[in-house]
């Protein structure tokens, strides 16, 4: 089948989004009002029900509602690896996109598919580094990304259809792992109760007769000798899934860096407490080995008597509590100070050994699911690569 190249100008129209004045802007849904997504709402798959802003209908052109197989991207950021980031619009929505982001829109409905995964591969990535401009915030025009040259083979749908089912198998193995996330905190509730209403009246403790708290730090910035690989420094991106994802090869502290640092052990438990969202507070794990970390996080290095992996799910149970002790300020934010009063349960030794047993169990199973993911991602990442290597 024959191969056509083509600026992306040609098949595709380019839409910008809807500028509004802050004041008209609310967090409420209401008549007459249409909800904006804006680029935290760009992720693998576009989420259009959470931090939505809703605008005047009047705002919202009707080309600039989106529709089925449109690409919403991300035209400006202060972060080089949000701008330029992508999500394909499954279904047509009553919605549009903010100023800071823009529509995509395929003109061939047979090409969107191919198109939207153009936009995730390296290929785009190393063009939108070339056009990117900007100090402090990066932008991106689309009069860049109209000049941009793609080739389209013949065969475009079918490998398409391949990295479709690719995506599939990706996104299920990662449900597998969201959903054995949530078997902890629902076990540990059915077995010791609301750690906060305490309905089997087990020994009462504050958080810090559970263990010692201690907020992370972040060395100067300015000094590079504080920065190395002697340790990992985790941040609260890190902490997601109720796994400590590595930090990236460049994110570590020197020996110098650790002097000025906070570090703990494996068998500590680190908990986001300041983030952008609500819903990050209240993140935990359990380290399984030595690391620094931030400001954004809190560890509790459970005391003796106390087992850790009793104290992670219990942290895990915990988490709506931790939420509903935030308070607002620039960011969302738990103080260490209101952290370490919050009282908790403590039941016998030998039942929190029992549900550290449990504990044990089922991150072995984590283990396989994430190993099964990782294999996915990896043949995701192969296909994709394959197709827009050129």
């Amino acid at each position: 089948m024959k191969t056509k190249t083509v600026n992306l100008g040609q098949v595709c129209d380019f839409i910008r989004g809807v500028t509004f004045d802050k004041a008209e802007a609310t967090d409420r849904a209401g008549t007459g009002k249409t909800p904006i997504l804006r680029a935290g709402n760009i992720q693998e798959e576009l989420d259009a029900q959470n931090d939505l802003l809703w605008v005047p209908d009047a705002r919202v052109s009707e080309e600039q509602h989106l529709r089925k197989n449109d690409i919403a991207i991300c035209m400006s950021s202060g972060s080089p690896e949000v701008v330029g980031k992508t999500a394909r619009v499954p279904s047509n929505l009553q919605a549009s996109i903010g100023s800071f982001c823009g529509i995509i829109r395929p003109k061939n409905p047979d090409e969107a598919s191919y198109l939207s995964f153009f936009f995730r591969s390296t290929a785009f990535r190393s063009h939108r580094d070339a056009i990117a401009r900007g100090a402090n915030i990066q932008n991106l025009r689309f009069s860049q990304l109209e000049g941009i040259e793609l080739e389209i083979p013949g065969e475009q749908q079918q490998i398409a259809e391949r990295l479709e089912q690719a995506g599939r198998l990706r996104h299920n193995r990662r449900y597998a792992l969201e959903l054995t996330a949530t078997f902890l905190p629902a076990t540990f509730l059915k077995l010791f109760g609301d750690p906060q209403a305490n309905p089997c009246n087990w020994e009462r403790a504050k958080i810090c007769e559970l263990g010692d708290v201690q907020t992370g730090n972040t060395p100067p910035r300015e000094n590079a000798d504080y920065y190395g690989n002697a340790i990992e420094w985790i941040k609260s991106d890190n902490i997601n899934l109720s796994r400590m994802h590595p930090s990236k090869a460049t994110e570590g502290l020197s020996d110098k860096g650790i002097e000025v640092g906070r570090v703990v052990e494996a068998g500590s438990l680190l908990l986001t407490c300041i983030a952008g969202s609500e819903t990050s507070i209240g993140n935990v794990v359990l380290t399984d080995r030595r690391v620094a970390f931030n400001q954004q996080i809190n560890a509790v290095t459970p005391h003796r008597g106390v087992d850790p992996r009793f104290l992670y799910g219990l942290f895990l149970a915990a988490k709506p509590m931790i939420q509903r002790n935030t308070t607002l300020a620039m960011k969302r934010m738990i103080t260490k100070g209101k952290l370490e009063e919050l009282v908790l349960i403590k039941p016998p030794p030998p039942l929190q050994q029992k549900f550290a047993a449990l504990v044990e169990r089922v991150e072995r199973l984590r283990a396989v699911q994430r190993e099964s993911l990782r294999q996915a991602e990896h043949l995701f990442a192969s296909l994709l690569h394959r197709a827009f290597s050129g």
